[in-house]
């Protein structure tokens, strides 16, 4: 059961079914990344499900009538972490292919468990952050640390809290509560929340490292 406010969990039996093959150990590379795609359908649908729309006249073959397109106004901003989170930009680029995207750079040291930049390519300053719509875009949310500093580079630069989405496939209860303690209002949205991290700060039961599993970068 969800105790979380404001998280969102897709539990659509086609997200289930693809979350058991991403789990198998023995699932290979190719698999685990197709698997992947078409969970991130169904995660992204709920993320943008909110999305501000305005009222347009078109022109059908028989005649004029009313219809709605997303807000002009807003514009959306992709924000996957390097290097994990580029199997859901390529996804999100396909259903939104006029968002922008920033990429992200960091990496988690091993023994602190802390996030380590490398790359970060975001505007000093945005224009009109006010109508920023951020997604975020990691497949795990573990310690919660990397989601804080992504979410902090975002509302540094005055993009309001809910208009700030994080998008993850497998959660773990202890970096949901960090993240909530510190955004209350973003927006979470995952495919799963499992049951807590291990010593080594990894998702139990999770599904191993996905950057590894998706580039197969796997060490036997």
């Amino acid at each position: 059961m969800n105790k979380f406010s404001n998280v969102y969990v897709v539990n659509h039996p086609l997200c289930c079914h693809n979350l058991s093959i991403i789990r198998n150990k023995d699932t290979n590379a190719e698999v685990f990344r197709n698997a992947i795609r078409r969970i991130t359908y169904l995660l992204f649908y709920k993320a943008t499900e909110d999305l501000e729309l305005e009222d347009i006249i078109v022109e059908t073959p028989l005649e004029a009538c009313k219809s709605k397109i997303l807000s002009k106004k807003k514009e959306i901003i992709i924000a996957p972490i390097l290097r994990a989170g580029l199997i859901f930009s390529d996804i999100a680029n396909e259903i939104m292919p006029y968002a922008t995207v920033r990429h992200i750079g960091m990496y988690r040291d091993e023994d602190t468990l802390t996030p380590v930049w490398y790359y970060n390519k975001i505007p000093v300053e945005f224009e009109h952050p006010e109508d920023k719509i951020i997604l975020i875009l990691d497949p795990m949310l573990a310690t919660g640390n990397s989601a804080i500093d992504a979410i902090k580079l975002f509302a540094n630069k005055k993009v309001p809290h809910n208009n700030i989405r994080f998008v993850s496939l497998i959660s773990a209860p202890e970096g949901l509560s960090k993240v909530q303690s510190a955004y209350p209002d973003v927006k979470i949205i995952t495919a799963s929340i499992d049951d807590c991290l291990n010593e080594h700060g990894y998702i139990r039961p999770g599904l191993g490292d996905a950057g590894d599993r998706i580039f197969n970068t796997v060490e036997n």
